[in-house]
């Protein structure tokens, strides 16, 4: 029993590595989009069909990679699904900026409001996860990764903790 416990907790040591790294890179890319999609709302203003289809391929691609995740620790899971989530959520909210795009001038703003608050959500929901997976990587032994959407201030969102990244815990 003790021998799967540790290469249960071996696994899941690569796995918390291999998800920090994936969350940096999935930060990286995601954050532009959500500041443009609430910069956007919040001027009264809508992107161009062009820009609006390559976020909607950026989404597609970050949705892809959690596909088939792998099963991990509950604690790992749990920053899995809430990174997840919250680009799943994203999604929507491009998807939602497309609709507001394509439908009538007529309520566009609205629209684009809501646009704008389901990216809010999005890097709620995203806080989260980023706060799970700090704590997950500091259980491992592997000190403070903060892997917080860089997208200014928003309500309710959780930042990072202002330790030194990969100090202890």
């Amino acid at each position: 029993m003790a021998k799967m416990r540790q290469a249960d907790a071996e696994r899941d040591a690569q796995q918390i590595v291999e998800l920090t790294e994936m969350a940096h890179r999935t930060g990286e890319e995601l954050a532009p989009i959500i500041r443009a999609v609430r910069q956007d709302a919040e001027a009264g203003r809508v992107p161009e069909r062009a820009q609006v289809d390559k976020w909607q391929q950026t989404m597609r691609r970050l949705i892809a990679q959690f596909a088939d995740p792998p099963s991990g620790m509950t604690a790992t899971n749990v920053a899995r699904g809430g990174l997840r989530s919250a680009v799943d959520q994203a999604a929507v909210a491009v998807d939602s900026v497309a609709l507001a795009l394509a439908g009538p001038a007529t309520g566009r703003a609205e629209r684009m409001q809501l646009a704008a608050r389901q990216a809010t959500l999005a890097v709620t929901t995203w806080s989260v996860a980023a706060t799970q997976l700090d704590q997950v990587n500091i259980d491992a032994g592997q000190g403070h990764q903060h892997v917080h959407l860089d997208v200014g201030e928003v309500e309710g969102a959780l930042g990072p903790d202002g330790s030194a990244e990969g100090a202890g815990g």
